[in-house]
């Protein structure tokens, strides 16, 4: 199997690529990991409980929630791409997928009006679409060698 034959698992149902997902790789999750030893070791929520009561830090007061989120971080982690079976596990994407059998939306003609996708918009904007559209025009492999939309704003979007 070829480099870029193995890489084609990384792509998840949806047309997102697993292997940018911070939740796959695992580097948020280290992250998370790394600083809240290292909070434990300088035993930072003394000095966070501290200065809390000077008004320039009272911003430290939240300094509990941020230890607990940094807590949740440490648990996001993926140990399988999408194709795989990770990702979430109810997934409406990738029963449709499965149930059709096909390998991914890009193969389905209802793709861009697709209700079962809409769930990304909020953290991903249109990315999984326009990666959507590049896999069925170019092929897999051409996705794969070029770029891959996380992240996409969607044109006329009011926040």
């Amino acid at each position: 199997m070829s480099e870029r034959e193995g890489k084609k698992k990384y792509i998840a149902y949806c047309g997102l690529y697993c292997g940018d997902c911070p939740w796959y790789t695992g580097k948020i999750a280290d992250f998370a990991r790394d600083l809240r030893k290292e909070l434990r070791k300088t035993r930072f929520d003394k000095l966070a409980e501290f200065i809390a009561d000077f008004p320039q830090f009272s911003v430290y007061k939240s300094y509990p929630q941020c230890y607990e989120v940094l807590g949740a971080l440490m648990k996001g982690r993926c140990k399988r791409p999408c194709q795989e079976g990770g990702g979430p596990l109810s997934c409406k994407v990738r029963k449709c997928c499965q149930k059709r059998e096909i390998s991914g939306c890009w193969e389905c003609d209802e793709f861009e009006k697709c209700e079962k996708l809409g769930f990304l918009k909020h953290g991903h904007g249109d990315a999984h679409l326009k990666n959507l559209k590049r896999i069925r025009r170019k092929g897999a492999d051409v996705f794969l060698a070029g770029k891959k939309h996380w992240f996409s704003v969607i044109k006329n979007e009011s926040r």
